[in-house]
């Protein structure tokens, strides 16, 4: 019993690491078509945000929630004005430009931070159950995923920033009509985008080591759980992110991590092929 209760928690924690980290993705992606292959290193300026703001006495929480999604967001909003703007409607030049700007702020970080590893203790300790030592910083994981689809789901449909920009992105025209400038609209949303991803990387600096380089190890999993979520973008989010870490962590747990995440790459690639427009492309249709 005390072993299924922890394989429980590790999968809920798997399902949960992949909402926070893909969030950023389906906003950016899912409302603007922008190919943003930069997504994971907006992570990592997020994880290097929560380093820079402890070593000058902010405390950890505020690091995580407060510092990193507004560094980044701010980062955004000048990457979206001076670059992303430029190329809207232009998927390929957009997707050629984001990973320019990869190599670009990788190279940058590199430079003024090094090449080592960076790490960040996590907080709260661990519990017992029976047996089994679980992670408090893992229930931490999950309830800010919980908190972050309710929110997106609410700023989308019980707001009046959140209507106006899914009407924009439906229909720029009519909202310039309507004295909307969609070009306002699509740099908020971006820099929202960016903020959730600045926010993911908070949340995982304690519990993975910050480098450079660490945006490679999150943007495929991203973009396959955005792509396999379909067209809605939090039903979509929510349906891959259960289905492909509930695969990832049971798969890991009979096997090695290695597998598990071979699992997951053979589970996106199995349902696309049978789901070629994504989870919410054959089902919930109509969802947000």
């Amino acid at each position: 019993m005390d072993l299924a209760v922890v394989v429980f928690i590790q999968v809920l924690y798997a399902v949960a690491s992949l909402v926070i980290v893909s969030a950023g993705l389906a906003v950016i992606f899912g409302m603007m078509k922008v190919i943003n292959l930069a997504h994971g290193e907006f992570m990592m300026l997020g994880a290097y945000a929560v380093i820079a703001a402890l070593k000058v006495g902010v405390n950890l929480w505020v690091a995580i929630f407060v510092v990193a999604p507004i560094a980044v967001g701010v980062v955004g909003v000048v990457l979206e004005r001076l670059v992303i703007r430029r190329l809207y409607g232009r998927m390929v030049d957009t997707m050629l430009a984001t990973w320019g700007l990869s190599l670009l702020l990788v190279g940058i970080v590199t430079s003024v931070a090094g090449n080592t590893t960076a790490g960040v203790s996590a907080p709260l300790g661990s519990f017992s159950v029976g047996a089994y030592s679980v992670s408090g910083y893992t229930l931490v994981i999950i309830a800010v995923a919980v908190v972050l689809a309710l929110a997106i789901r609410f700023v989308l449909t019980r707001t009046q920033w959140g209507l106006i920009a899914r009407g924009t992105m439906q229909k720029p025209d009519m909202a310039n009509a309507l004295g909307i400038s969609p070009s306002r609209v699509y740099s908020v949303t971006f820099a929202v985008g960016a903020a959730l991803s600045g926010l993911a990387g908070g949340l995982l600096a304690p519990l993975t080591g910050v480098v450079p380089t660490m945006g490679a190890a999150f943007i495929a999993k991203a973009f396959i759980t955005v792509i396999g979520g379909g067209p809605a973008i939090l039903a979509g989010l929510i349906g891959a992110s259960t289905l492909f870490g509930a695969i990832n962590q049971l798969a890991t747990f009979v096997t090695t991590p290695v597998f598990g995440e071979v699992a997951l790459l053979v589970a996106a690639i199995v349902m696309l092929r049978l789901l070629p427009q994504g989870i919410t492309g054959r089902f919930f249709k109509g969802s947000l």
